[in-house]
């Protein structure tokens, strides 16, 4: 069999630009070579794609591509890489921008088989790349448009399991041009403290824990400096459960983990730059029926908001044993300490197995969507 040109996409106008990089590296160093050849295509921070020319053909990638891999707080992308496009009429036909001039290039065609787009927030995991990628006839790991999206927006996310009858934290949600209510009114109806967040943000960006008035003007201010919808949830004392979810149509779960923080809670520092931030119990322990439960509300949440191929579910386990979701991640960390990866190894899948599932999974949607009907003509 041939193999498999497989796009990573990463990078990205996001503040989790730095947490895809990372991503992306081990992605790209686990791809099995005798099945896969690998190109990085990095976004930078404007928007614009880039992708290392001179290694493209023989093997997908550089190491000066993604500088500093070493060091989380000063991995960066190389942008005086060579610019690509992906044409979409081509299906997956990636050119470079300075062959777009000439009348003919001699250089054979590079195309993508299928893409995986290891973007972390907005403008990537928040169902935008994965629109372009379905008008461009590229298939791709992860959530299609519709998953991605309500995945990404915490709000509606919320709402969704609300009414699907899902256990969730309490909540309220305000837009920029919205009143801001005050603190005493907040706290009537959340408790106190409360976690401010920006709607469509992950790896705890612009979140803020605030005890008082002035905490939570200051919060306010800072979750709206990454979106215009924020949202304000009561503070769950308890223990911070994951599970990572994988399939289409049949899904699995896999054996749950426990965050455990060192800090107050599980902030952007903790889980890429401070290694003693938390420590990771995997897998965590739990009672058996509390085990099997977590596994089950996974699944649940994961097909209640119509997602495919992977996700991470979090959730909060209270001194009780009750359980309540608090979000799910459509495109969870693929770095060396992140959860999602750790959880299937725990589970017997191991890293390369699990890049293999999951470009076995995009495939085969992309395969069923290609069998429906684009026309209709009454007979």
């Amino acid at each position: 069999m041939r193999k498999l040109t497989v796009g990573i996409l990463f990078g990205g106008k996001s503040a989790e630009h730095e947490v895809s990089l990372q991503s992306a590296q081990n992605v790209f160093d686990a791809m099995d070579r005798n099945k896969y050849n690998p190109i990085l295509i990095g976004i930078d921070k404007t928007g614009a794609w880039h992708s290392p020319k001179d290694s493209a053909h023989a093997g997908g990638g550089c190491r000066n591509f993604i500088l500093n891999t070493d060091n989380p707080k000063r991995i960066a992308l190389n942008t005086d890489s060579a610019g690509v496009t992906l044409i979409p009429e081509s299906r997956g036909e990636l050119v470079y921008a300075d062959t777009l001039t000439r009348a003919q290039d001699a250089s054979p065609a590079l195309i993508i088989d299928v893409m995986f787009p290891i973007l972390h927030g907005p403008f990537g995991e928040d169902g935008t790349i994965q629109g372009f990628l379905k008008l461009a006839g590229v298939p791709f790991v992860g959530a299609g448009v519709l998953g991605s999206a309500v995945g990404m927006d915490k709000d509606v996310m919320k709402r969704l399991l609300r009414d699907a009858g899902l256990p969730i934290c309490a909540f309220m949600s305000l837009r920029s041009h919205d009143p801001l209510p005050d603190y005493q009114s907040v706290v009537d109806r959340l408790g106190e403290p409360v976690f401010v967040k920006p709607a469509n943000m992950g790896s705890s960006i612009g979140i803020r824990k605030a005890h008082n008035e002035d905490e939570y003007k200051r919060a306010l201010r800072e979750a709206f400096e990454y979106d215009t919808k924020i949202i304000i949830e009561e503070f769950v004392k308890g223990r911070e459960i994951e599970c990572s979810v994988l399939g289409n149509e049949t899904v699995i779960a896999s054996v749950a983990g426990e965050v455990i923080s060192q800090r107050e809670f599980y902030s952007y520092n903790a889980k890429y730059l401070d290694e003693n931030g938390a420590r990771l119990e995997i897998p965590a322990d739990l009672p058996p029926e509390t085990a099997a439960l977590v596994q089950d509300l996974a699944i649940k949440t994961f097909k209640t908001l119509s997602c495919e191929g992977l996700s991470r579910i979090d959730f909060f386990l209270r001194p009780d044993n009750t359980l309540l979701i608090n979000e799910i991640n459509t495109m969870p960390g693929f770095t060396k300490i992140s959860m999602y990866p750790k959880l299937w190894e725990a589970s017997g899948v191991s890293y390369s197995e699990l890049i293999d599932r999951l470009i076995e999974l995009a495939i085969r949607r992309f395969e069923k969507e290609k069998r429906l009907k684009t026309s209709y003509i009454d007979a």
